[in-house]
């Protein structure tokens, strides 16, 4: 029976086990191995390793948390998640399962891309989603926006506003926006192309956007914002509340709906809050934050003594 069995090996979930592995609990790191920031070569707004790469914050958060004896980590998927609290138990691809008295979740999101032929083979070279991420590393140069609902059309208006003077917007149909947003694009200048988009290639620098009718158009680089779902189902298993986006409902200390369970990263907001929002560095944070607050439910528990208040 481990104290704690934490679910995904990715920022949230490294921070996490770190922080339990300092306060000498038992648990156990679950990663599956596949990584939402597989395809970005760097990471940005994270101090001290501004343009460093994921892979590499990976590598060496294992290796770190490698010198926590009370910490296994164990590459593998986990297919179910039942129990309740003091409870848990995983059950694993390969049949074996393990036990824990709380699950902290830090499976994170997965994006939905388009259906349009090349843009997973671009998506992190050349086609990216976030301004934060990215914005910098492409300012000044021709780029495009693909898609022409709301989030898209202000997503363009953004990089206009910030980073770019050539930009299109590929609304890859019909712009499906009201005449205020369109307006506003007119006035910053953004031309916009309806044609339907068959297809992406090159790399980040030289991409090509091929339409249904109509001259090819290339650009430097595309930005999209992909739709997000869940990366595992395991929360909704286990009966936590899902927000009308997806997320998993969490209070201000990470913890679900689920006694015993909490929720860190992009797979995880508050209510009240317009997230998630998907950097390192706050992964980073609320996979902490929620073994602080874990480890002060488990102590508490231990030492039977009423909290005042």
């Amino acid at each position: 029976m481990f104290e704690v069995l934490v679910v995904g090996g990715g920022p949230a979930g490294l921070n996490a086990a770190q922080t339990l592995g300092r306060q000498r609990r038992r648990a156990l790191l679950v990663d599956s191995g596949r990584p939402r920031n597989a395809p970005a070569s760097e990471m940005h707004m994270f101090l001290s390793r501004d343009g460093f790469s994921p892979a590499a914050l990976r590598r060496i958060g294992r290796a770190e948390i490698a010198e926590y004896a009370t910490v296994e980590v164990r590459d593998g998927l986990i297919t179910a998640l039942r129990g309740a609290i003091d409870d848990f138990t995983a059950e694993f691809a390969d049949g074996t399962t393990a036990r824990a008295r709380r699950v902290i979740l830090a499976t994170g999101q997965v994006d939905a891309l388009p259906e349009i032929e090349g843009v997973p083979a671009l998506f992190g070279n050349g086609l990216y989603h976030c301004p934060f991420c990215h914005g910098f590393e492409a300012a000044d140069r021709p780029l495009a926006v693909l898609g022409g609902d709301f989030s898209q059309s202000m997503l363009a208006l953004y990089l206009a506003d910030r980073f770019a003077k050539d930009l299109v917007l590929c609304a890859n149909g019909p712009l499906e926006v009201g005449p205020e947003l369109r307006n506003a694009l007119e006035r910053a200048g953004i031309p916009i192309r309806e044609e339907a988009v068959t297809r992406l290639s090159g790399s980040d620098g030289d991409v090509t956007i091929e339409f249904a009718a109509g001259e090819p158009l290339r650009r430097s680089a595309v930005f999209h914002r992909p739709a997000q779902r869940q990366h595992t189902d395991l929360a909704a298993g286990l009966g936590c509340e899902l927000l009308p986006d997806g997320c998993v409902r969490v209070n201000p200390m990470q913890q679900t709906t689920v006694p015993g369970v909490y929720a860190a990263g992009d797979t995880a907001r508050q209510a009240d809050l317009p997230g998630p929002t998907p950097f390192v560095i706050t992964g980073a944070a609320d996979g902490a934050k929620a073994a602080i607050w874990l480890e002060q439910e488990l102590f508490r528990a231990g030492v039977d003594v009423p909290i005042p208040g």
